[in-house]
């Protein structure tokens, strides 16, 4: 069975981009000691907030793009062993562009 996730209002929902698990000096990290992934891409996105008129104020994010968020923002869920994160658009920080 697969579930899909559809966001209500202004909230999106991000895969966290785990950080690699060996660091440069080659020490394999366990899971404990692994900082909360900051970096993300969205797999789907609310239809946004509404004005004072009632009319939809859509979302600056769309699927697939790739963002920076605050640190503990969010909420964490577990959907078919994958961890994803439902937050507002207000905590995230940035789009990741590549040139």
């Amino acid at each position: 069975m697969s579930i899909t996730l559809k966001p209500l209002g202004n909230r999106v929902v991000i895969e966290p981009i785990e950080q690699e698990e060996v660091t440069a000096g080659g020490i394999v990290l366990p899971e404990t000691a692994k900082e909360k992934p900051q970096k993300g891409k969205v797999l789907s996105v609310g239809p946004g907030e509404r004005d004072d008129e009632g009319k939809r104020i859509p979302l600056d994010v769309k699927e697939g793009d790739t963002v920076l968020f605050a640190k503990y923002a969010g909420t964490e869920i577990k959907i078919d062993n994958k961890k994803l994160l439902i937050l507002r658009e207000s905590d995230l920080l940035a789009i990741v562009e590549t040139k």
